[in-house]
Formats: structure tokens, sequence, C-alpha cells
């Protein structure tokens, strides 16, 4: 697959990574400091008596830290990092069921590891792990691709049963990295009968999921305003100090905000919301530089976007190229775009954060290593 290109080092030097996908990751990186800065003081004042700079220095250092992941991945051939796919699959589904024995429990969830002051959340290795798998699986699956036993199972297997294990703990995530993948199933050819048969079978999953968990169906309810589901309280479903009370303090900070906002660091909501330096970065942003600010910050994802599939994807030297930029970009976007959602209002609460923004741990490593395989995609493109 990769004859006459022997050294990865003499590739790297012919080829430099796309630049405009590197400065839209640092302008929102840089963006994302001084969000959670500003968004910390709440934080601070309960666990560091107001010391804000501990927390502003230990984002700091995981943005760093996943900017370093990015060069490092955008330096490694994506055909090398593609030959462990497997293993890394089968390795991150094992951390998905010992977590749920081992984890720590975080706002009625059981998802993460804690390592010192890291959070390890196997969910963000396994979503990486299955679009490089799947990925594999398009290129090996061409030629049987409409075939259901030798084609569609396999591809249907691994999906699901990442999916599944993820969604037990984390649904919003599980669902997002579903979305990814059909994407990539229908780029790699994947007939729409078997799509939309795969798409039935995840609002399936989804259903039994809010069927057996209070909480998420509750969140789902007061997002709509409706009592659907037995198994929820009818008080909390309606209780705006309740399942409805970030969403509705999130709201606020729109209203607040309005087209230009209050400046930077004059949030007001960010000492009402439960976290706003993570699960609603976006709102204190569009509280503090208004919409305009918020719908800018959007642009440049979706900028990261538009390269990531118009030329990225559409110029990848291979089918494996190909189908992994559809996939890291795409799981990028959604991530952004749900949490936005969420932020303002046109979508339930989820708890996504938001990629090079929100303050968080693996999840930022993750979103570096995604974009460090995009990079390194684009450093081997065909330009005939």
């Amino acid at each position: 697959m990769m004859s006459g290109r022997t050294s990865t080092l003499y590739m790297q030097d012919r080829a430099p990574m796309d630049k405009y996908v590197l400065w839209l990751v640092l302008v929102i990186s840089a963006i994302g400091v001084m969000a959670v800065y500003s968004a910390i003081a709440f934080l601070a004042e309960v666990k560091a008596d107001g010391d804000t700079e501990q927390f502003l220095l230990r984002h700091t250092f995981r943005v760093g830290l996943a900017l370093v992941m990015m060069v490092v991945f955008s330096m490694l051939d994506y055909h090398q990092i593609a030959r462990w796919s497997r293993l890394l699959l089968m390795g991150s589904l094992l951390l998905l069921v010992l977590v749920r024995i081992f984890g720590v429990t975080y706002g009625g969830a059981t998802r993460a590891f804690q390592v010192g002051f890291f959070s390890i959340q196997p969910s963000d290795l396994a979503k990486i792990a299955l679009i490089l798998n799947i990925a594999v699986l398009l290129v090996r699956k061409q030629e049987y691709i409409h075939n259901f036993i030798r084609g569609i199972i396999p591809l249907f297997f691994w999906t699901f049963l990442t999916v599944l294990l993820i969604g037990l703990e984390d649904l919003s995530t599980a669902f997002l990295v579903l979305i990814s993948v059909m994407l990539m199933l229908y780029v790699g050819r994947v007939s729409l009968f078997y799509l939309g048969g795969g798409c039935l079978i995840g609002i399936a999953c989804v259903f039994m999921m809010l069927l057996t968990s209070p909480n998420r169906a509750q969140r789902v309810e007061s997002f709509l305003g409706l009592k659907i589901f037995q198994n929820t309280e009818q008080a909390e479903v309606f209780d705006l100090q309740a399942e409805g009370y970030q969403a509705h303090q999130a709201r606020i900070a729109l209203a607040m905000g309005g087209w230009t906002g209050r400046g930077p660091g004059k949030s007001i909501q960010r000492d009402f919301l439960p976290t706003p330096y993570n699960d609603f970065i976006f709102a204190i942003i569009t509280e503090e530089y208004g919409i305009l600010g918020s719908l800018a910050l959007l642009g440049l994802f979706i900028m990261i976007l538009l390269r990531g599939f118009l030329r990225i994807a559409r110029h990848a030297m291979d089918p494996l190229g190909l189908f992994l930029a559809v996939g890291c970009t795409t799981i990028l976007f959604l991530y952004s775009l749900v949490h936005a959602g969420v932020s303002v209002g046109i979508l339930p609460v989820t708890g996504l954060p938001l990629p090079l923004v929100s303050y968080g741990g693996t999840s930022m490593l993750a979103a570096g290593i995604l974009l460090g395989i995009l990079l390194n995609i684009s450093r081997q493109l065909d330009h005939r």
C-alpha cells in the first residue's frame, strides 16, 4: 500500500501540513483559553480559594498537550496507524467495560478513570479507534460491499458493539459516533437500504436506553416540554430548578449577550450555570461576545469542515485517506454543532464538550489526535 514511501520523514519533508486547518486550530485554541479563564471563576472560588490562575495553567497545559499530539500524529503516516486499528479498538472496548467497574461517578454517570488531576474517558479513545477500524474495513470490503454476510455484517458488528458500550453511560457521544460512521459507510458505497436499516437499529437502541434511564428520559422530556416516558417524574420534568435548569440559564446567557455581547470577562451566568467552563462554554462565549462572536466561532469550525471535506478528503491519495478524513472531520464538526445547539436551547442537554475550547482532559487529547490524522492525510494529497 505504501510502496515507494518507506521513509515517513522523507514524505513529511516534501509535503507540509494543511496550513489553513493548522491556523484555524490555533485560533480556536486561543479563543478557548480566554473563554475558560473567564468561565472558571466559580470553580476556582469553590475549589481553590479563587485562584483562577491554577485552573488556567491546567487548561493551557492540556491545550498544549493536545497541540503536541496533533503535531505528532500529523507526522505519523496514517497507513501505519491504521494497521493497529483492530488492536486499538479491542483495547478501547475493554476499557469501556472496565470503566463501569473501576471508574469514578460524576453527574450520575460512570464514564472515566481518574488519574491524578487528569480524567481518562475510554469513550474518547473508542471513537478514534472505531473510525480507524471502519476506514480499514471499508477498504478491505470494497469487493464485497454489497454482500450482507461478507461486507455489511463485519462493519455493523464493530460499529454497534462500540456504540452500545459507549452509550451505556454516554448516549450523546454514542449517537454522534454512529452518525459519523454512517456517513463514512455512505461514502464507502454501502447501500442506502443497509444504511437505513442501521439507522433504524440505532434509533431503537436510543429508545431502549431512554426507557432504562430516567435521567436521560427526563432531559428529553424537559426539552420537548412533554411527558412521554413512564419511568420519569412529572415534577422533575417541568421543574426549572431540576432538568430544565441548565438549559434555562443558558438561554438567559444568550439573551443577555445580544448581538455584540457584554464584553470579555463580564459574564454573569457563569455563576449560575453548573459547568460553564465545559458543557456550556459556548453559552458564556455568546454572553460575552454576543451572537456575532459565537457565529464567528462556529464559522471557524465550518471552515475546518469545508477544508476537511472539499480539499483533504476529496484529494486524499487513496480510499483509506478519504474514509479517515470524512470520519475525523465529521465527528469534530458534530461535536461543535451539538454543543452550540445545546447552549442556545435548540437541542436537549447532552454534556458534550466544545472541541479545543471546553475545559477537559481526554476530550482535548482526542481532538488533537483526530486533527493530527487529518493533517497527516493532507500531507499526502493526490493533486492529479
